[in-house]
């Protein structure tokens, strides 16, 4: 049974810690080949399930370190039909992978769980297409699309879901949408280009509102990822916008999303600045509970948010 569907602790006040950027950790630092980004391909043999089990033991013991909160992020960013297919994965077997990504993490919970330090397990959802293009579903063709993953993971013991890089409102409708007919608590984050907004065009806080107004506020709350601070921070001036949004996994770098497209090697941009960034985010936002990274980030990133963001350190 999911230990915390009904009441998600992330929303109780105190500080959670996430993972950092899974894809480019896996690739860059650990050598792995992920074939279009798709960590959960890496669940196929033993060699790679050992090194997501590496990677996610690693960050929560960040978290039990600094008497954090966790939320465990599946490998599944990239396990929906459209990649399943690129990866010649049959619907049954992307079935079992995004089974397989969530039992990994229970396994995980199991072992480093503590009082402490609770920790939540999100199925991760990703968009359909390119996390950095503006994607063109409606909000019905969202949700039947996304439906088959997200009652996969309402059939496992994942606390909730998160769709992770939503770059337009119709796609994360669709999301929330399947999210509330399956039963599972929802978090929308939405990735923003360098002038704050979506690669739409649209404004962070006008996407927020039409994906409530949608679905009657189905997502527990919002988030913003794949991008720097400094990519986002003006638009946070938005109070309606800060009413919902408790969340933050920043990229390393500053460049942009054509930018990162294009480098032939991992820019993972200052961890101390990062750090810093976070704890001045948090000191004008306090209401944020759930900080980690994206692209870029590993382990040392995570440590120095916790250090700048974690009061007795």
């Amino acid at each position: 049974m999911a230990k915390y569907r009904h009441h998600l602790p992330q929303l109780d006040g105190g500080l959670f810690l996430s993972g950092a950027g899974i894809e480019t950790t896996l690739m860059f630092h650990e050598g792995l080949d992920l074939p279009y980004f798709a960590a959960f391909h890496l669940l196929q043999a033993k060699h790679g399930t050992a090194a997501l089990r590496r990677y996610f033991g690693r960050y929560a013991a960040i978290a039990r370190r600094y008497g954090t909160g966790f939320i465990f992020e599946s490998a599944t960013w990239r396990a929906n039909t459209d990649w399943g297919n690129k990866l010649g994965y049959s619907p049954p077997a992307l079935d079992a992978a995004n089974r397989k990504a969530i039992d990994l993490l229970i396994e995980l919970r199991q072992d480093l769980e503590a009082d402490s330090s609770p920790m939540v397990i999100s199925g991760c959802v990703g968009p359909r297409g390119d996390g950095y293009a503006p994607g063109a579903m409606s909000p019905e063709e969202a949700e039947a699309y996304h439906t088959a993953q997200i009652r996969t993971f309402a059939e496992t013991d994942a606390d909730m879901v998160t769709a992770i890089t939503m770059t337009n409102a119709n796609e994360a409708i669709g999301v929330a949408r399947a999210a509330k007919a399956a039963g599972m608590p929802v978090v929308i984050s939405f990735t923003v280009e360098t002038d704050g907004r979506l690669p739409t065009g649209q404004l962070l806080n006008e996407a927020i509102q039409e994906v409530d107004a949608a679905t009657s506020r189905a997502p527990a709350y919002y988030m913003i990822n794949c991008a720097h601070p400094s990519h986002f921070e003006a638009a946070l001036d938005h109070q309606a916008l800060m009413k919902r949004l408790r969340g933050v996994r920043a990229n390393a770098a500053r460049r942009s999303h054509a930018d990162l497209d294009a480098a032939a090697e991992l820019d993972d941009g200052d961890p101390v600045e990062l750090g810093q960034q976070y704890r001045d985010l948090r000191a004008r936002f306090p209401q944020i509970p759930v900080v980690g990274g994206c692209c870029g980030t590993d382990h040392r990133h995570i440590e120095q948010i916790a250090m700048a963001c974690v009061d007795r350190f």
